[in-house]
């Protein structure tokens, strides 16, 4: 169930009341909306002098579904809006990892010049081998902000873990929450706490229902900016690194509120296949797509086989426009 707060109520008095009824589960934004558990179907006795509004959900989807907002959200999500009925899709691109500043100046170059927005590299990398490249960590960071500031671009990082998420939220204009995180529930509320863009991949072993309640987590802390995203699924082939599920897109597009992105790059994990993987998804009318790209893939510290070259890049930008404009949309 999701309360609204009567304008005139006392919000301390609300978060009192709300925190002291024990086996009730709750959670409250400190602004507007109450979320209580999904098993009580009518507002609490202790609550109605102070409740407005009250929807009843049926499952543990209260602030991501329609039920509560019949439509898709619209955020700022770096120096666009997406989602609503903006017809927007946003271009998300970079390198796997911030490597050197050298190479991550050359990919923005290139991205500034095609007008492309939002630039996305890792600095914190949550690999699965403790032998493979982590990341350059805080150093990284740092060289992220230079090229923002130099090139005017917005930056999307990830968060490996809870002991780095305050700095990544300080120095990112969009905060991501990796696979291998999604359920770190330190990461979920620390992005709950702060009202910047938070974009949530999907587990690779993640149930659709799971997804969104790692983006509840989020909401449910009072930032309703959050986007979803698709980065393929552990399924039973073994000749792709793992399978895109577009299915799953079209069912997160129809039963939340929450934009969507899609990931072609982890899900196919070789570059010959990303190309015709990301037209498919925007054909879909998704609101961003997110591909890795690297002046030398060959030789990247992670993710090698799956980035693309920049020339590669070039080609696939204009068809990815072409497409867009095909199904009513307008790539950013």
């Amino acid at each position: 169930m999701i309360i609204e707060i009567r304008e005139r109520a006392n919000k301390n008095l609300v978060r009192r009341l709300l925190m002291e009824n024990d086996g009730v589960e709750v959670s409250y934004d400190g602004k507007q909306w109450a979320v209580i558990s999904s098993s009580v179907r009518q507002v609490p006795k202790y609550f109605l002098p102070h409740a407005g509004r009250a929807i009843v959900c049926q499952t543990d989807v209260q602030l991501a579904g329609k039920s509560f907002y019949n439509g898709c959200r619209e955020i700022s999500f770096g120096p666009v809006r997406l989602g609503g009925s903006t017809g927007h899709t946003a271009v998300i691109a970079g390198p796997c990892a911030v490597e050197s500043e050298q190479q991550i100046r050359q990919v923005a170059g290139v991205l500034r010049e095609q007008g492309v927005k939002i630039f996305r590299a890792g600095c914190f990398k949550p690999r699965t081998s403790p032998y493979s490249f982590q990341g350059l960590g805080a150093r990284g960071l740092e060289l992220l902000a230079r090229i923002r500031e130099e090139f005017g671009l917005a930056i999307i990082t990830e968060v490996r873990d809870a002991t780095h998420v305050a700095a990544v939220i300080e120095h990112a204009d969009i905060v991501q929450i990796g696979a291998k995180a999604m359920y770190d529930h330190g990461i979920l509320r620390a992005c709950g706490a702060c009202q910047k863009p938070v974009l949530i991949k999907r587990g690779f072993g993640t149930t659709l229902q799971e997804f969104i309640q790692a983006a509840e987590f989020v909401l449910s802390g009072g930032n309703s900016n959050v986007v979803l995203c698709e980065r393929g699924i552990r399924t039973f082939e073994t000749k792709t690194r793992f399978t895109l599920d577009l299915c799953g897109v079209a069912y997160l597009k129809e039963h939340t509120n929450l934009p969507v992105v899609v990931d072609p790059s982890h899900a196919m994990g070789y570059a010959y296949g990303v190309p015709d993987l990301a037209r498919a998804a925007v054909a879909m009318g998704i609101d961003g797509l997110l591909v890795e790209i690297h002046p030398d893939p060959a030789n990247a510290k992670s993710d090698a086989a799956q980035q693309l070259n920049l020339p590669a890049w070039g080609v696939l930008l204009p068809s990815l426009r072409a497409v867009a404009r095909s199904v009513g949309r307008q790539i950013v």
